[in-house]
């Protein structure tokens, strides 16, 4: 399935099955966005490390660290964090290594294992959970504006900014990569030194409370330790399904061990601080919401003002690299719609996620449970994904059969399906540790299914 605006002639990719790797026919030219192969990258690795950099001040993670409060200390809540994005970047390098090679997006790598009907199972699982972080960060940010709007021009109407909010980020996600790149690049440094500056700033405030309450305390290097790992693992387990759709812009040559510690490196600053911020604050003075804690951390005016701005510009950077793109590309896969056409959807139904609600500090808890409710699903399909293209095709795609909907990879691959449903089954049963406990169960059902399940057969041929 291809993008309405960018048709590939089946008959042209066949031509092309011999040459696995080589340069395709009908490639995704620099400044469009279709699903065709990416063979012009625009990103070298620091471009792709900003970039990531960038795309993962997630609030999403703050409201993680709020839900561990009384858990654990200090130090073993710093340990969790570190511990899950180094595995972060661990699978994003594994799954985001056939993007890479070949340029193939999520939607058209996931057709092996799934086929071409059964992708929209993957990419429904995939697109739910980044349309309501869309919706629960534009929500944030709308809010950090109306505070800026109120203090500065006395003009304070938090659902007018959440429509104008929503509205500026739909028109920067028709941009497509080339805007995001420039976008993340630039926004980098500024997000680095706000980070910075709001984690000191919280110390230096709650210093106290925060002895008390977090270091002062036992905590645990036990089962709710390593749960803790997955909550800010399973921030971006959304983003290890879909790496390809961001791997297939990264210039080529650059090896698995350079890539791992990319994504590693560009991932932990950001969660650390976030994570650590939201823990702190929360277990210093109990509010979860994120603008009331920086409006009362900051006492200097200009300085809340710039804090305020930040948490809006982080809003812009993470929705359209990591809540834009995947379920875009889904809606393009599905119903052969455009990029942009796609883009201005997604930015739409995320108005229908009711962010108001998710931002309340009882609801915390509440997107703890979201968060591993939807690693219980990602985590299967996954390990399914990662099996298929080390295991099951020894990491050698055709790209000529990827697009031929007519082809081995048509229908529905129901080991693919299966193998997902029943890992997801063993990850609820474990639901503090959804996304560990799904990974084994899936891939070995995967495997097993594909080399001994008849139905299968077809879909072997590479």
């Amino acid at each position: 399935m291809t993008s309405k605006a960018h048709p590939i002639p089946v008959s042209g990719l066949a031509a092309a099955s011999t040459a696995h790797a080589g340069p395709h026919p009908h490639s995704k030219a620099v400044g469009e966005e279709s699903l065709a192969p990416q063979e012009t990258r625009i990103m070298g690795k620091w471009s792709y490390l900003l970039a990531w950099f960038g795309g993962c001040v997630s609030i999403g993670t703050f409201a993680m660290g709020s839900s561990i409060v009384g858990t654990l200390n200090l130090l073993q809540a710093t340990m969790a964090i570190a511990i899950g994005c180094f595995v972060i970047g661990v699978a994003l390098c594994l799954n985001g290594a056939a993007g890479h090679k070949y340029g193939i997006p999520f939607m058209v790598q996931a057709r092996t294992a799934f086929g071409f009907g059964g992708t929209r199972f993957p990419g429904l699982v995939r697109a739910v959970p980044a349309i309501v972080w869309f919706g629960f960060q534009s929500w944030v940010g709308a809010g950090a504006l109306n505070l800026v709007s109120a203090s500065l021009f006395g003009f304070d109407n938090l659902v007018v900014w959440f429509i104008v909010f929503q509205l500026l980020q739909i028109a920067l996600s028709v941009l497509g990569f080339q805007g995001i790149k420039w976008l993340e690049n630039i926004g980098s440094g500024f997000i680095l030194v706000s980070l910075t500056y709001m984690f000191f700033s919280v110390i230096d405030k709650y210093g106290d409370e925060i002895s008390t309450n977090l270091v002062n305390i036992e905590g645990t290097w036990g089962l709710p330790f390593w749960g803790a790992t997955m909550l800010f693992l399973g921030i971006y387990s959304t983003m290890m399904l879909n790496v390809s759709d961001y791997s297939r812009e990264l210039e080529k040559g650059i090896r698995r061990g350079p890539l791992t510690t990319i994504y590693a490196m560009s991932i932990l600053p950001c969660t650390l601080f976030m994570g650590l911020i939201g823990l702190m604050v929360s277990g210093a003075t109990g509010v979860a919401d994120p603008i009331q804690v920086f409006s009362s951390a900051v006492d200097n005016k200009p300085l809340l003002i710039t804090t305020l701005l930040f948490i809006a510009f982080a809003q812009v950077t993470t929705n359209v690299l990591n809540n834009v793109v995947p379920p875009t590309y889904v809606l393009m896969d599905v119903f052969k719609l455009s990029f942009r056409s796609a883009a201005v959807i997604v930015g739409f139904l995320a108005f229908g996620t009711f962010p108001w609600e998710l931002v309340k500090d009882e609801s915390a808890s509440g997107l703890q449970i979201f968060v591993q409710t939807y690693s219980a699903f990602l985590g299967p399909i996954f390990a399914v994904l990662v099996v298929d293209y080390y295991f099951i095709r020894g990491r050698s795609l055709n790209l000529g059969k990827l697009y031929d909907e007519n082809g081995p990879y048509r229908g529905v691959n129901w080991a693919g399906i299966v193998a997902s449903l029943v890992g997801a089954a063993v990850a609820l049963s474990f639901s503090a540790v959804s996304w560990y406990a799904s990974l084994i169960p899936a891939g070995l059902t995967y495997w097993l299914l594909m080399n001994n399940w008849g139905a299968c057969k077809r879909f072997l041929e590479n």
